[in-house]
């Protein structure tokens, strides 16, 4: 999508504006810009309003959009790719958010070339958003997946058209639409409607499909497979198209979005392409220094501890940690090291440590920077 609009300027509200904000905005909005409003109207003002209200009133657009800004629906940032002001029907919009039977505004279809016919014309189905709980391990390695989800899917019997022995509307001889005079904000004007006997589609049925009740849809269980790739994180987003729920009147299919949650690991603690994981070792092995096996998500490796260890002291084991999606670079794994203390003690222990308590802690750094402050 070539514009790089900001929609929330668009429509003078805040990024953290509700739902009913966004729509009374538009509604003024649309009251003041309309192009039969004589006074103040604007078709490119209008359409720019509509297509902004088009990204925020849809949650999922909405926190696409939030994310990536216009590059989410240009196909670059995972998101919705394939979207186009182009394809927002401002009619279907008005009337949605006016009521289903506002007809304030004449010339709507005049100014939409036509679009009161929009339920003869192929629209596209609706996007499903899923939500998808992976494993640490998972989201590291990649993983392939079959999800089942229940779906509007075209009806098999009718082949989505409603019922069979089709004819032209008798009432509006096959337009979809009745023209009438309105009163309106701006005086009387002439408009156009969906016909109320063929619902806009310009024909009508003998015999009613019994399967899908005239819907032209029916639920049914899909598979829906997708690979999950190396280093994905919380709030990542995949898209599948033409996988979503069934079009209108031939109209493609929707698409099916996955937002990856990954779920807490009882054991490393992720910082996107980072782990971290505490590794206890005794006061014995502080002091002295020891080699010690460590877990990493690539099967364990020895690690040497100085002599000397403090606690909370950060070791790196570089490249054990995450990929970064789509990439070959790869994050590391920090080891905190915990000094455990015992909390009892033989007597001969104590001894040893009594003798140990008198070794001189003047060389320390911290020791000395501590004593200048007493």
């Amino acid at each position: 999508m070539a514009s790089k609009k900001d929609y929330y300027e668009v429509l003078g509200v805040s990024k953290d504006a509700s739902e009913s904000e966004i729509k009374s905005a538009f509604r003024r909005l649309a009251k003041k810009y309309h192009p039969d409003n004589k006074e103040t109207g604007d078709e490119a003002k209008f359409k720019e309003i509509g297509e902004a209200y088009a990204v925020l009133s849809d949650e999922g657009k909405r926190r696409q959009y939030d994310q990536f800004g216009s590059a989410a629906f240009d196909g670059t940032a995972g998101g919705y790719g394939g979207f186009d002001p182009g394809d927002v029907d401002l009619n279907d919009i008005l009337r949605s958010v006016f009521g289903g039977g506002f007809s304030g505004f004449g010339g709507f279809d005049d100014f939409f070339g036509g679009s009161t016919r929009s339920s003869s014309r192929a629209r596209k189905g609706r996007d499903t958003m899923v939500r998808l709980d992976l494993t640490l391990q998972e989201a590291a390695f990649g993983i392939d997946k079959d999800i089942e989800l229940t779906l509007n899917d075209t009806c098999p019997e009718c082949n989505g058209k409603g019922g069979f022995n089709e004819s032209t509307c008798s009432y509006c001889h096959g337009s979809g639409y009745v023209v009438s005079e309105q009163r309106s904000l701006f005086g009387v004007v002439q408009s156009r409607t969906s016909c109320p006997k063929c619902g806009g589609t310009g024909s009508s049925f003998k015999d009613t499909c019994s399967k899908c009740r005239g819907t032209g849809n029916v639920k049914a269980r899909k598979t829906i497979s997708i690979h999950i790739p190396e280093g994905v994180e919380t709030g990542h987003q995949m898209r599948i198209s033409g996988k979503g729920e069934a079009g209108v009147n031939g109209g493609a299919n929707g698409d099916i979005y996955f937002e990856i949650n990954v779920m807490r690991d009882s054991f490393y603690e992720r910082d996107h392409e980072d782990v971290y994981i505490h590794v206890p070792i005794t006061v014995t092995e502080a002091i002295l220094g020891c080699k010690k096996e460590v877990p990493t998500l690539y099967g364990n490796v020895m690690m040497d501890i100085k002599a000397g260890c403090q606690n909370g002291a950060k070791y790196k084991l570089k490249g054990k940690g995450l990929k970064v999606v789509n990439s070959s670079r790869c994050g590391d794994e920090y080891v905190v090291i915990d000094v455990m203390i015992p909390s009892k003690l033989s007597r001969a222990q104590k001894e040893l440590i009594e003798e140990l308590s008198d070794t001189d802690l003047e060389v320390n750094p911290e020791f000395k920077a501590f004593k200048k402050h007493l």
